[in-house]
């Protein structure tokens, strides 16, 4: 099959490493997440839509969450399962497995489309969602940071002419993601063409049991944290709707869209972090399989402590950003256009609410990082404690004493519960990695 060799992943530096793969795929995260949050941002700023644009565009995000819940179970499994099988040199499992990981991406697209109806792109966001991660098996982190920027650059330039030049709203929105989109995935498909590690063949294309087996409980991990996040975003969603008509001043007809919009965007502001910790922790995930793999615990090691480093001191700034500056952060969404009780709840929002970001990049890390080491089972019982049990278990239980209020104070509450079990998770695995 004439493939290259992945061996300079147990050979060169760490931290060129995880530099190399690392940012590609942060920023490739970051631009996904961009694409709604753009959205949000121009829809805001139309005078016709407002907040009213920003409560709308919360209750369809769910929606989009389950399709990528599905990419990147698929994505990161195969990814996992790729790095490791290189590094144990069985590559007829790798092309294999990549083969049938296309195909079920293909199937799972065209069956929620059919579902949705109205939100066709959904088979375009996963192919590209779940091809990132391959890609980044394969090698080519910057290919993949590339693919998904360009789909972005187009969504960006599509969105102020459809919103505000055609007057389409929403559905231009809608429709510059699309086109996006349409972009990514061919990329994706003119990269699948072109590999370097690995070379798919005929063969390669089906669906091979054997394999999706493996690969698919090591995504399964982030399969739940997307999904349970849909859950958690249910739960604080009705809770502040419910709690919200019950204030004084959101309880009147003219304020009530108030907490509901600056919440999805607070949320959206967290989805950004957040993509920057999940995309350094993904980043690291061919490098720590293809070392497991190849017997490296020593590298693998490593890798664990650069890694968790790096996720408090993004936390830590972001943590600034938040708690200095609120209020800049909510007038990019359009603020100038509401009253002043939008922006005092949007600041009281940020402070509160995103107040334990350390410990919850730190988190989130962790959970991917036993993903990589192939400890599934472990990874996906911290993800479910943290947006299950304690993300919906406070979101319903603290605004029965606290109000409004118990909404926000549910996120960090959750973040330090779980911060707890993950440091003992944290410690156990440097002793299995000696």
């Amino acid at each position: 099959m004439n493939e290259k060799s992945n061996r300079f992943l147990e050979t060169e530096s760490l931290g060129v490493l995880m530099r190399k793969y690392a940012v590609p795929c942060v920023i490739s995260l970051l631009v996904a997440a961009l694409y709604n949050i753009v959205d949000q941002i121009f829809i805001a700023n139309a005078s016709y839509l407002g907040s009213y644009g920003n409560a709308a565009n919360k209750v369809v995000f769910p929606l989009t969450v389950v399709a990528l819940a599905i990419a990147v179970m698929i994505g990161d499994g195969c990814c996992a399962f790729v790095s490791i099988s290189l590094g144990a040199d069985r590559k007829d499992d790798a092309h294999k497995s990549i083969g049938s990981a296309v195909l079920l991406c293909v199937i799972a697209g065209i069956i929620l489309t059919a579902v949705y109806l109205i939100f066709q792109e959904q088979i375009l966001t996963m192919f590209g969602q779940a091809m990132n991660p391959i890609i980044r098996s394969d090698g080519s982190p910057k290919f993949a940071m590339a693919s998904t920027l360009a789909g972005a650059v187009v969504n960006i330039i599509l969105d102020p002419i459809f919103i505000f030049v055609f007057k389409w709203g929403m559905m231009g929105a809608a429709v510059a993601t699309i086109l996006g989109q349409i972009l990514t995935a061919v990329l994706a498909i003119w990269y699948l063409c072109h590999m370097k590690a690995i070379r798919l063949g005929r063969s390669s294309f089906g669906l091979h049991g054997r394999l999706v087996k493996r690969y698919i409980p090591l995504g399964i991990c982030s399969f739940l944290s997307q999904i349970s996040l849909v859950a958690a975003m249910a739960a604080i969603q009705n809770m502040t709707l419910k709690y919200g008509a019950l204030d004084p001043i959101f309880g009147q007809e003219e304020y009530a869209q108030i907490p509901m919009a600056v919440l999805g965007i607070v949320m959206k502001f967290f989805q950004i972090v957040i993509s920057i910790s999940v995309g350094m922790a993904a980043g690291c995930i061919p490098i720590v399989g293809y070392n497991v793999g190849a017997g490296r615990n020593d590298r693998a090691k490593g890798l664990f402590t650069r890694l968790l480093l790096s996720e408090v001191a993004v936390g830590a700034v972001a943590l600034l950003i938040v708690e200095v500056f609120p209020k800049q952060l909510i007038g990019i969404f359009g603020a100038a256009n509401e009253s002043v009780y939008y922006t005092d709840f949007a600041v009281r929002c940020f402070r509160i609410y995103l107040c334990m970001m350390v410990l919850a990049t730190v988190n989130k890390a962790t959970f991917i990082y036993l993903q990589s080491l192939g400890k599934a089972l472990t990874s996906t019982a911290l993800s479910m404690v943290r947006e299950v049990v304690f993300g919906v278990g406070f979101a319903l239980l603290l605004p029965l004493f606290f109000g409004l209020n118990g909404v926000l104070y549910s996120m960090p509450v959750s973040d330090v519960l779980t911060f707890i079990l993950s440091a003992a998770v944290i410690r156990y695995t440097y002793k299995t990695l000696k």
